[in-house]
C-alpha cells in the first residue's frame, strides 16, 4: 500500500516526494543545504547534474510504500522516463534547520 506524501512524518522529506512528484525544481532546491551532497547505489554523483537527468528532464516520480528511521528512510517505487519502474530506496540527512544535506538513493 502506498503512503500518500501528505502522509510522511518528516517535514524534510514530505516536502522532497512533493516536489519531486510536482517536478517543482525551485521547490526541490529549496529544500537543500547549500554544500548538499547525495549518492546514488553507493556512489557519490554530481547533485545538480543526477536531479536533472533522474528527475526534472525524465518526469522522476516517487510511490513510497514504507517509511522508518522517523521518516527518514524510505522504500519506494520509483520511476522516470529513463529507466522506467524499479523499487528503490531513499536516505536522508536533515540538519537542525530543517533541510537536507545528504541524500542516498539506489536500488532495494
Amino acid at each position: 500500500m502506498t503512503i500518500q506524501p501528505a502522509k510522511l512524518t518528516d517535514p524534510a522529506v514530505r516536502a522532497f516526494v512533493t516536489a519531486v512528484n510536482a517536478h517543482d525544481r525551485d521547490a526541490f532546491l529549496s529544500l537543500l543545504t547549500e554544500n548538499a551532497t547525495m549518492a546514488d547505489d553507493g556512489s557519490d554523483r554530481d547533485l545538480t547534474e543526477w536531479i536533472d537527468r533522474e528527475i526534472f528532464t525524465s518526469n522522476g516520480h516517487l510511490d513510497v510504500d514504507n517509511e522508518s528511521q522517523g521518516g527518514r528512510a524510505l522504500l519506494a517505487h520509483y520511476r522516470n522516463d529513463a529507466w522506467g519502474e524499479m523499487r528503490t530506496r531513499w536516505n536522508f540527512t536533515i540538519e537542525d534547520d530543517g533541510r537536507i544535506s545528504r541524500f542516498e538513493t539506489g536500488q532495494a
